[in-house]
């Protein structure tokens, strides 16, 4: 290295990539910095002032935790970054399309804070930027370009934009109050009551409204005629839970995105429940199913635009 090395910037998750490589740096040129990386979301970052997101979920794979691994020493790290999802997963598809590096979302979180730090070098000094993850295992994540639109990480194409109905909002559908059952409704009955309405999915709620899932007559089906579920069942053990979820403004370009995957998606609003009063007063945020969105619902919004 010459000690021309000046600094060096790492993603965090387990912790020992970081760990090993800061320490034998800064045996061999101590006045290198350690800048660490770090997801909104996870907890890693010093000062805890950093972390003011608290510990959330987060789509970037591979970094970051919800508590501190005993493999992390943080006394190492001279300064830590903070990143997020959208400019982490822009960031790596701009490295495969502009550097031919075959790499995931970590590495374009690694690369957004390694461009922030290097702000503070002076000309001619030197930053290597470790990038810890490739392409391998998204394929059909950020790579696509559906995904980002849905994640919300990327805008669709103009040509999509530029439909009447885009900017429309899902409360435009003028959907209709779903009906919803309790997770110890039968299976049998489920089947009988979609049969009478027409219906091809019923959300799951439990007591207090709060979303379970839903079932849908296409798992039903399958889970029935491979043995997997009885009739005599309840809906509980037959739920499905990875649906869509959207709210009233919504917009409908962004719906048409979700429908290209998904048939269905529970519009969701949220509700704020208080209990109690004074210093014994409770305040509880929950969302509450408001209306079953389909593809034949944009169809005959759209249709009825044209006419």
């Amino acid at each position: 290295m010459r000690r021309r090395l000046d600094m060096v910037v790492i993603t965090a998750g387990t912790g020992g990539t970081i760990t090993g490589i800061a320490r034998k740096l800064k045996e061999r040129l101590p006045n290198i910095k350690v800048v660490g990386v770090d997801p909104n979301g996870s907890i890693l970052a010093e000062p805890s002032s950093l972390n003011v997101e608290g510990i959330h979920s987060y789509m970037v794979e591979g970094i970051g935790y919800d508590f501190i691994p005993t493999v992390l020493d943080r006394s190492v790290v001279d300064t830590w970054i903070k990143t997020n999802d959208r400019e982490s997963f822009v960031m790596a598809r701009r490295l495969m399309r502009e550097e031919g590096l075959l790499c995931g979302g970590s590495s374009g979180s690694v690369m957004v804070a390694a461009i922030e730090a290097c702000k503070e070098l002076e000309e001619g000094q030197r930053c290597v930027v470790i990038l810890p993850d490739s392409v391998r295992n998204y394929m059909s994540k950020f790579l696509n370009d559906d995904w980002m639109v849905n994640n919300g990480f990327i805008e669709p194409d103009y040509n999509l934009q530029s439909q009447w109905w885009y900017n429309r909002t899902v409360s435009d559908l003028r959907l209709s109050t779903p009906c919803t059952v309790y997770p110890d409704c039968p299976i049998s009955d489920a089947i009988n009551f979609m049969s009478e309405e027409g219906y091809d999915q019923l959300p799951v709620v439990d007591e207090e409204g709060v979303i379970l899932g839903s079932v849908t007559l296409g798992n039903l089906t399958s889970q029935i005629l491979h043995n997997r579920a009885t009739t005599n069942a309840n809906v509980e053990s037959v739920l499905y839970k990875k649906f869509k979820k959207v709210n009233l403004q919504t917009r409908l370009g962004d719906l048409s995105r979700i429908f290209d995957t998904e048939p269905y998606c529970l519009v969701v609003a949220s509700q704020k429940s208080i209990r109690g009063s004074g210093a014994n007063r409770e305040e509880k945020i929950k969302e509450v199913v408001c209306g079953v969105a389909t593809r034949i619902d944009l169809l005959q919004f759209i249709a009825k635009g044209q006419v």
